[in-house]
């Protein structure tokens, strides 16, 4: 179609003035044929090859004349002709003529007048006056004064004299610098290295075509005011300039000076270069427009076509018109591989994208331009389209800022994609693209939206302050998002959602205003070795039947909690750490059922591991540790398999199972925990076999408050308080667990709790075997109680108060009194020994059997005890271990 359309448009070729007439050109040649060799003191870079096409008009290629011989060996009399018309031609006077007698000429005389007039131009005139006379000349003039001698080679490369040359044969304020094909750059002049950057620029864009409205006529009419520039061609508009250049086999270079040309047909099927002349900013003044069809069109054959700083326009009169939608500032076809450098790409069109790449083998190289303020795509690149595009800007366009479909695979570099009034980068349909070092930002959408089977990797980038999310993957989306920052985002930084699965790799995600990484809807993914911290909400969310693959992260710092699966969540989530998080390291709710293995959970503000409201799954093989609530906690139906953890820290115990909890607890180490190593209460019903409950601060396992439970095999010991407690109309089972060398008693039954005690063996406790309080009845069978120290009986048979061997943080069980004399009330206890000794003859009343410690002996009562020692001042006493703190999660949710 493209050929179809540009066979119909073709610009006609305008045919053009000679530039110079032949008489001129074999002038020039004869001038260039008398030279002489090179003296050594002109500089190499004066001088070129002699060879070639054009060789005889340019003036680097020039060489000077030679001098005069020393007076020593006086010239013939027709050297002294030629010298003397040289001389005359060059200074503008002619030598002084020597009185000669007969036909024959004194060549001594003649050495001894000329050579003094050579030596004062060449030596004595001031340089002041010389460089007057040069700012009268040409560049090829200088060129040729350049090549009399050291001292005008000096002079005729001042650089302000060349820059008043270049100025106006070019416009630009600064050198545009031209090393070699396809690249043109600015420097300023006094931070570069040539002594002379002026003319360096000149001599590298010396052969072109200049176009200008008004400028061929201004040329053919002053022939005497362009002599010396038969090089340079002149054209009044862009299309005359790309004929020309094409009929006169010229090197391709097409200077547009400063103003606005409107609806020319440009289309380019050559290699061609073409770049905006101007003062300043240059881009900023040279404008081409278009109001009825596409601005520039690139087609097969220009491989290797530049078109550098110039402002390039669609500014159609019918901006919605649907026949426009073919139509844009840049369209570059199938086979071609143009340079775009420094523009500025502006389109008005509400229908069609600013720049168009399309086709196989379509290929350009976008450089250092502004795509901006456009009303629909500012870059497209589809249809197995590839290209580099680098050093961008492109902003505050009405959809996306690029847009890549069907297989296009762009190399994306350093581009600044911001403003958007859509989302940044849309990659859709089987696009792909190499995305590297990129700042996307401040996009009404997502920064980077990857759909319907798109497949773009994506490095290193920094993807932030969108008004919604960071990076939104969707509807089989893929993807490789690696080492970027995705950071204060309004919704989450990532979004996979609808069966995509992209992948997440070394990304520091933060700050966001609310979840690091958001998985739902059928989303999968691989989420591994990110840094995501500081968000709002959960740092990973996972729900309604996703299942990615969660590892080697870091989640930490939240202002909400760690690892959140919710809505039948799913997934792998293994060998991350996740610390520090407000609220619980790891939620799992509402009938998820995720495996997360090998992770360290720790340090957190509240829980480790949070089941709640049928919440499931496998946790194993992790460490959690140092939490301020309960390393675990299982409450409303949630039933997950605890396997193989290390759990220790906890200031409010090792697990909590609670409000009808459930829950396999198998081969887990629970240690060092503040309060008891497992709790169970509120009609939960766990399941705990072969774990290692020890060196707690507290009791072992405490079951109160209607506690159920199956507890077999499992080791208890080395706590501070008793090794199993079962109070408050609790039934747990307790099966071949062995319970031993605790510092309180080994099992306690209090409150109305029963239990089923098959095959125990309880052994070594301080205070005691088996404690059972008045009213408990027990099922017992097979269990072995041996060889405990019973300190609580020896204390009581030697006549000592029980608060000797308790203080106010053990309760031994046994019988408590109350002294109706001292006034005590229901929470007060006083051991037998103290009836006996210190409230003998008063008024007393026994209570029960079951576990206190003695008021009598803390010194609390208002009489001192004579069997303790120092009062403690205790002023309360609890009868049961202080109870959990439980996570509120209705705030939460």
């Amino acid at each position: 179609m493209n050929s179809v359309r540009a066979a119909n448009r073709r610009p006609r070729r305008v045919s053009r003035p000679r530039p110079v007439q032949q008489q001129q050109e074999r002038n020039n040649a004869a001038a260039a044929a008398a030279a002489g060799d090179r003296d050594d003191d002109v500089p190499a870079d004066m001088v070129a090859e002699e060879s070639g096409p054009g060789a005889q008009n340019s003036p680097y290629q020039l060489r000077r004349k030679t001098l005069l011989p020393k007076r020593t060996a006086c010239p013939t009399k027709s050297s002294m002709e030629g010298a003397s018309t040289s001389a005359t031609e060059n200074f503008g006077h002619r030598a002084k003529r020597a009185r000669v007698s007969g036909k024959s000429q004194d060549l001594s005389d003649y050495c001894l007048i000329a050579a003094p007039a050579e030596q004062y131009l060449q030596e004595k005139l001031p340089d002041e006056v010389v460089l007057k006379i040069f700012s009268y000349l040409l560049e090829q003039d200088l060129c040729r004064a350049a090549c009399v001698c050291k001292r005008f080679s000096e002079l005729a490369n001042d650089p302000i004299l060349w820059k008043r040359l270049y100025m106006e044969v070019f416009e630009y304020t600064r050198p545009m610098m031209h090393p070699e094909p396809g690249k043109f750059y600015q420097i300023n002049p006094e931070e570069y290295e040539h002594p002379n950057p002026w003319k360096e620029s000149f001599q590298q864009l010396y052969k072109g075509a200049h176009v200008k409205p008004g400028f061929a006529e201004h040329f053919y009419s002053n022939p005497a005011r362009y002599k010396g520039r038969e090089n340079m061609l002149y054209y009044d508009t862009i299309e005359d300039a790309l004929g020309g250049v094409q009929e006169a086999h010229f090197d391709g270079l097409i200077f547009v000076h400063s103003g606005i040309y409107t609806d020319e047909w440009i289309y380019i099927e050559s290699p061609i270069t073409m770049i905006g002349a101007a003062p300043g900013k240059v881009a900023d003044k040279v404008i081409i427009e278009n109001t009825r069809d596409s601005t520039f069109v690139f087609m097969e054959g220009s491989e290797d076509a530049y078109v550098g700083y110039m402002t390039i326009r669609f500014n159609p009169d019918d901006k919605s018109a649907q026949h426009h939608n073919a139509h844009h500032c840049l369209e570059i076809t199938v086979n071609c591989s143009p340079i775009i450098d420094h523009c500025i790409i502006r389109s008005t069109c509400t229908v069609g994208s600013a720049v168009c790449v399309s086709g196989q083998g379509a290929c350009p190289t976008i450089k250092h331009c502004n795509i901006s303020d456009c009303e629909n795509v500012g870059l497209y690149i589809t249809d197995h389209a590839q290209g580099i595009y680098e050093d961008n800007e492109i902003s505050n366009n009405a959809l996306a800022g690029i847009w890549v479909k069907n297989h296009g695979n762009p190399i994306i570099r350093r581009n600044h994609i911001h403003h958007g009034r859509d989302v940044g980068v849309f990659t859709f349909d089987h696009g792909m693209g190499y995305f590297e070092s990129c700042n996307i930002h401040r996009n009404r959408i997502a920064g980077f939206e990857v759909k319907a089977y798109a497949n773009p990797t994506v490095v290193r980038c920094e993807i932030h302050h969108g008004q919604t999310g960071g990076i939104y993957v969707h509807e089989k989306g893929r993807g490789q998002f690696i080492e970027n920052k995705i950071y204060a985002n309004n919704f989450a930084g990532v979004w996979i959602t609808s069966n995509s699965d992209p992948t997440i790799r070394g990304n520091a995600i933060f700050n966001g205003n609310q979840g690091g990484v958001y998985i739902f809807g059928d989303g999968r993914g691989l989420i591994e070795g990110n840094d995501i911290y500081g968000n709002a909400l959960a740092g990973i969310q996972i729900r309604t039947n996703s299942c990615p693959i969660v590892r080697h992260n870091k989640i930490h710092d939240g202002q909400h909690g760690g690892i959140y699966v919710h809505e039948k969540g799913q997934g792998v989530i293994e060998e991350n750490e996740v610390y520090s998080n407000t609220l619980a390291g790891v939620w799992v709710t509402t009938g998820s059922t995720p495996v997360l293995r090998r992770n360290r959970i720790h340090s957190g503000k509240q829980v480790g591991v949070y089941f709640y409201d049928n919440g499931h799954g496998v946790l194993e093989d992790n460490d959690i540790y140092n939490h301020m609530y309960s390393g675990v906690q299982i409450r409303t139906g949630s039933n997950p398999k605890i396997r193989r953890n290390k759990i220790w820290g906890g200031q409010n115990g090792g697990i909590l199972v609670y409000n009808s909890g459930l829950g396999f607890i198998e081969d887990n180490e629970i240690f060092d925990n503040a309060m008891a190593g497992v709790w169970i209460k509120t009609d939960s019903n766990p399941t705990l076999r072969r774990n290692k409950i020890h060196d707690g601060r507290d009791g072992g396992i405490c079951i109160f408050n209607g506690g159920r439970g199956l507890l077999e095999e499992n080791d208890i010991f080395r706590n501070a308080q008793a090794g199993v407690l079962i109070s408050t109309n609790s039934h747990p089972v307790l099966r071949k667990n062995r319970i031993f060398d605790g510092f309180a008693a080994g099992i306690e039954i209090t409150n109305h709790a029963t239990a089923t005690l098959e095959g125990n063996q309880i052994f070594n406790n301080r205070f005691g075997g088996l404690f059972l309080a008045s009213g408990v009845n027990v099922t017992m069978k097979d269990n072995k109680i041996m060889n405990n120290q019973d300190a609580i009986e020896k204390a009581v048979s030697r006549g000592q108060c029980l608060y000797k061997i308790s203080s106010y943080t053990s309760y031994p069980m046994h019988d408590f009194y109350r002294c109706h004399t001292c006034n005590t009330t229901d929470r007060n206890a006083i051991c037998v020994n103290c009836i006996k000794k210190c409230h003998q003859g008063h008024d007393v009343e026994f209570i029960r059997h079951d576990r206190f410690f003695c008021d009598c002996g803390a010194g609390t009562l208002s009489n001192p005890c004579t069997l303790a020692g120092e009062p403690t001042h205790d002023t309360d006493t609890l009868y049961d271990s202080a109870p959990p703190i439980e996570s509120n999660t209705l705030q939460h949710n």
